[in-house]
């Protein structure tokens, strides 16, 4: 009997645990890119962010799994998330483009940083009364993406120059910092409908995106970034741009349309 209360407690302890540790390394790699920002190797600093988003995407997955999901691991993400997709970025962005002798760099650092607060924020504050299908705003860990594929481009792809970096950074972290905060919504991969009778296709898209990422990582993680942050935006104008010149409708729920002509 005492064996059989002991043993309940102490497998739910492991249950938790597991999802905690993958937090941890997310935590841990973002440290490690901001120890490398400090040696000047950006290309590992950036590499560290894409396995701190490996472990983000972990963790939350094994939680939801295990059903372990707890307000005690949605606020230990989020600091981990704050470190290795806040400043560690912010701090990556700084050094590789925006450390000029005035304080503009510095400023644009502390608004990306501060912006990706307020996104985690905001997200933890709604993340107990809605369902999270869709994200307002740019999740933080896609703007990280976007900041680290890009500093990985400049140094395998295209080289930016010197001129190029400063203009370069200033606008795409301005962007990103914008998004966060915005109430544009980006879908989730939860938010996704895929139709059953397109399983296979889908299935033949997903080993054709992988085999372009796993041939060629430093051009397409780009893209596969970019695209992301630009999905919203798109999206949203599309359904603006849908509702201003569509077929509108009348009161009583039919669409306008033209008379139809009769015949003498």
């Amino acid at each position: 009997m005492r064996g059989s209360f002991i043993k309940g407690p102490k497998r739910r302890r492991g249950v938790y645990l597991v999802p905690n540790l993958l937090t941890t390394g997310n935590l841990f790699s973002g440290l490690a890119s901001i120890l490398f920002v400090f040696h000047g190797d950006f290309q590992s600093a950036a590499i560290a962010i894409f396995v701190a988003i490996v472990f983000d995407v972990l963790d939350g997955t094994s939680a939801r799994l295990m059903k372990s999901t707890s307000q005690f691991g949605l606020q230990y993400d989020s600091l981990g998330d704050l470190i290795s997709f806040g400043v560690a970025p912010g701090l990556i962005i700084y050094a590789w483009a925006l450390n000029t002798p005035t304080m503009l760099g510095a400023a644009v650092m502390f608004a990306f940083v501060a912006c990706g607060a307020l996104r985690l924020a905001r997200y933890n504050v709604s993340a107990t009364s809605s369902d999270n299908k869709a994200f307002s705003g740019l999740p933080i860990p896609g703007a990280a993406g976007v900041i680290a594929s890009l500093v990985i481009f400049d140094h395998h792809v295209l080289p930016l120059g010197d001129a190029v970096r400063p203009i370069l950074g200033l606008v795409m972290v301005m962007g990103l910092s914008f998004l966060m905060v915005s109430t544009i919504r980006f879908r989730s991969v939860k938010d996704m409908k895929f139709r059953e009778s397109h399983h296979f296709n889908y299935l033949v898209y997903a080993i054709l995106v992988l085999m372009a990422v796993l041939a060629y990582p430093q051009l397409m993680l780009l893209v596969l970034f970019g695209t992301y942050a630009l999905s919203g935006v798109i999206e949203q104008g599309y359904q603006f741009l849908a509702k201003a010149f569509g077929p509108k409708k009348d009161p009583s729920g039919t669409t306008d349309s033209l008379p139809e002509s009769k015949e003498s």
